[in-house]
């Protein structure tokens, strides 16, 4: 029996989202400290739930006849460092590509997943312009998040880690961030995804297509009515 425990906060067995062209299962971690006022998965913010890490590496074990792929999620799972570094590694031995959804607020766990290479993908939330992050969040971040973007930045150029894309949630009146965030994730991909909030009319795919188009370059755009989509400004 492990003696290390998981703060956890559910299992899907299979998932053709969270990994694009993969099919995965996702593993989600409770526990984050920010607070995005359009968080989608508020419940995961807090609360305990604790089980012994073997726990979760069974679930993810049952999944080896139909993924191939383990996603971490949350919450934070970059929260739980001991413990997330843990279920990577035992996912690798089993097999299994290691994909991470994070927010980028400890560099620390997310450099110790690439310098013992842990993780196979990485989607990257970028919030906002730096200016603004640590209003958004309603914590200090933004020095943390710049080392995460920093060290994906250094991965992907040198092969080490397969996949990354900045994920950015674009809310109606702050288009003009587009320009800002794309300099700073150079050599990344990028995903727009429509912001959804209760009081907020959220932008359609043409109107992010239309954010998307003086960058000059392919985006993902993600809508609730389209799902994924490619957008090539030469098209």
């Amino acid at each position: 029996m492990n003696d290390l425990y998981v703060n956890f906060g559910g299992f899907v067995p299979i998932s053709t989202v969270d990994w694009r062209g993969r099919a995965a299962c996702t593993v989600f971690l409770r526990g984050c400290p920010a607070r995005c006022f359009y968080c989608h998965n508020v419940a995961l913010q807090g609360g305990e739930d604790l089980r012994d890490a073997d726990e979760v590496l069974e679930m993810i074990r049952g999944s080896r006849t139909i993924a191939g792929a383990v996603v971490f999620s949350g919450g934070e799972p970059t929260l739980q460092g001991p413990a997330l570094i843990h279920l990577a590694a035992a996912a690798r031995t089993m097999g299994f590509s290691v994909g991470l959804h994070t927010n980028g607020m400890f560099p620390r766990v997310i450099e110790d997943l690439l310098d013992r290479h842990l993780v196979d993908m990485i989607a990257l939330d970028i919030k906002t312009t730096w200016e603004r992050y640590d209003d958004l969040l309603g914590v200090a971040a933004v020095d943390a998040v710049k080392a995460s973007l920093a060290a994906c930045k250094r991965a992907k150029a040198d092969g080490s880690l397969g996949s990354c894309q900045a994920v950015v949630t674009l809310f109606r009146g702050r288009e003009s961030d587009v320009l800002a965030i794309a300099e700073a994730t150079r050599g990344l991909d990028l995903v727009l995804q429509q912001g959804v909030a209760a009081g907020f009319d959220p932008l359609t795919r043409q109107e992010l297509e239309a954010a998307a188009a003086p960058l000059g370059r392919n985006v993902r755009v993600r809508t609730r009515e389209d799902g994924e989509v490619d957008y090539d400004p030469e098209r």
